[in-house]
């Protein structure tokens, strides 16, 4: 039996595969408003939860765009502004591990912000959209998930935006986190055992037109070439390395040029891990791309790296406070 919470939340769909039903062409596409998802969702009454919903979007994950997740930030602020208790996002898997972590940064206060979706479309069998519909309003709902900023629940876990990947592609249990997720969810209560710290807050980013921000993954043979016809065109480069982080030797020349110009990022492509510092010295290892003017990642992966150094230069961010700010992770 689990206990009715009196709180107020707003939904917001942006669309996805949760939104997702059958069409006349072929697939599925986005066609649910977030009223008609509330719908479907069995035993909400006996929460207690009053929702505000919100068509803001419907789109698949793929088409969100900076602009979209920024007005939606704005959006979010006056809600809670007008006194809603948590906030819970519906939109599609494949860029979450990506949107929630750019929430997470835009997010001020302690309103609980959740992020969730489903891996199966409302019509198909087994869908897995109204259970993490039910189980991010309680999330939202409760005072625990306070001040954790952007959060991910799905399949009955709590994950922290800052961890959250999707590791597989079609499996309910896509979304995961290293080193585990936050809380959980048991019989519709929720328990919050880890409180990782929150990295920066970055509000005032204007991203109507977001600057350039490229990632280019180290593989084996590159010479670099497409890293070269890249890195002359961005406002700044985000470097998926082997490793803890180490590319081809080929790559050194073009990285340092470019290092000199615009912020370039070192990250590991593992995805889980930390970049090092000291333990190689050959061209291209970490040492060596640190030494001439590459920015370490730390732990945060490659395309969460990209939306960080993203806000850092939409707020016009100097070097010393782009060091700063990944120096956090």
């Amino acid at each position: 039996m689990t206990s009715r919470q009196h709180a107020r939340i707003a939904l917001y769909s942006l669309g996805g595969t949760i939104a997702m039903t059958p069409q006349a062409s072929g697939g599925v596409a986005p066609a649910l408003s977030a009223r008609e998802l509330l719908s479907a969702v069995p035993g909400l009454a006996e929460t207690g939860i009053e929702v505000d919903v919100h068509d803001f979007r419907r789109l698949p994950g793929a088409s969100l765009s900076f602009g979209d997740l920024r007005a939606l930030a704005t959006d979010i602020k006056a809600r809670v502004a007008d006194g809603v208790d948590g906030i819970v996002v519906t939109q599609g898997t494949d860029t979450i591990e990506e949107t929630a972590f750019l929430l997470d940064l835009l997010h001020t206060g302690d309103a609980p912000l959740v992020i969730t979706g489903a891996m199966r479309s409302a019509t198909a069998a087994g869908a897995d959209g109204p259970a993490n519909l039910l189980a991010s309003l309680r999330t939202a709902a409760n005072r625990k998930a306070r001040g954790l900023g952007c959060l991910v629940v799905f399949a009955d876990e709590i994950h922290a935006a800052r961890y959250v990947r999707k590791t597989h592609a079609s499996s309910i249990t896509a979304f995961t986190s290293q080193p585990g997720p936050i809380g959980y969810l048991v019989e519709g209560q929720v328990h919050v055992p880890l409180r990782p710290a929150r990295g920066p807050q970055l509000a005032d980013a204007q991203l109507d037109s977001p600057p350039g921000v490229a990632v280019v993954p180290a593989v084996l043979g590159d010479d670099g070439r497409v890293l070269a016809a890249v890195a002359g065109q961005v406002d700044g480069l985000v470097v998926g390395g082997f490793g803890v982080g180490h590319v081809p030797a080929a790559w050194v020349p073009i990285l340092a040029d470019a290092a000199a110009r615009v912020p370039v990022v070192l990250t590991s492509r593992a995805g889980t891990g930390s970049v090092h510092a000291s333990t190689y010295g050959f061209a291209g290892s970490e040492r060596d791309l640190l030494d001439r003017g590459l920015i370490s990642a730390g732990s945060l992966d490659t395309y969460k790296a990209r939306i960080l150094l993203t806000l850092l230069l939409a707020g016009k961010a100097e070097r010393a406070e782009i060091v700063a700010a990944f120096g956090l992770y």
